[in-house]
């Protein structure tokens, strides 16, 4: 297993992964695949070279993309203590090999060198697995949203919660 920033080179290769993890599990994410397949590949593109604000890493096996996560930073005055987990994915032929907490433990690793105190997430209150993923590596609960997306006509609520870094 290779765990690594992408570059804006893996563009069409994260982008197709992204849009299979928005069609596999449309209630996990809060951007659609009808509109992200919209998107043109610059978009993409765009979302990867963008290191001060967002970074994303892919997991790779066998040099097959496996997983992702990305960390969103605050870039406000006032928040720039905070960073945003956000985009979790891992298929479904990796699950089970810890790729999902390797992810996490990556972007946490980045945002504690990067001075980030506080990391939140939102979550899919139904991911009984994810929100176990998270409660695991430290996050705590703090509230649900309820009806947060609509999948089809079918409401969701999205678990919000927090993890505490040391300052550096």
């Amino acid at each position: 297993m290779d765990i690594r920033r992408l570059q804006t080179l893996d563009a069409p290769v994260y982008r197709a992964f992204r849009l299979r993890g928005l069609r596999e599990h449309p209630d996990a994410f809060t951007s659609s695949f009808e509109e992200e397949n919209l998107r043109p590949l610059a978009d993409t593109e765009g979302r990867l070279n963008t290191p001060g604000t967002e970074k994303i890493w892919g997991a790779f096996v066998n040099g097959e993309m496996a997983g992702m996560v990305g960390l969103s930073h605050e870039t406000r005055v006032k928040n720039r203590h905070k960073a945003t987990l956000v985009g979790l994915y891992v298929a479904a032929e990796f699950v089970g090999r810890g790729l999902g907490r390797t992810l996490v433990n990556a972007a946490l690793q980045d945002a504690r060198e990067g001075g980030v105190e506080l990391v939140v997430l939102t979550v899919t209150d139904s991911n009984r697995a994810a929100c176990a993923l998270y409660a695991r590596a430290g996050f705590t609960a703090f509230g649900i949203e309820p009806d947060a997306i609509r999948v089809d006509g079918i409401s969701f609520g999205k678990q919000h919660m927090f993890l505490r870094l040391p300052p550096s």
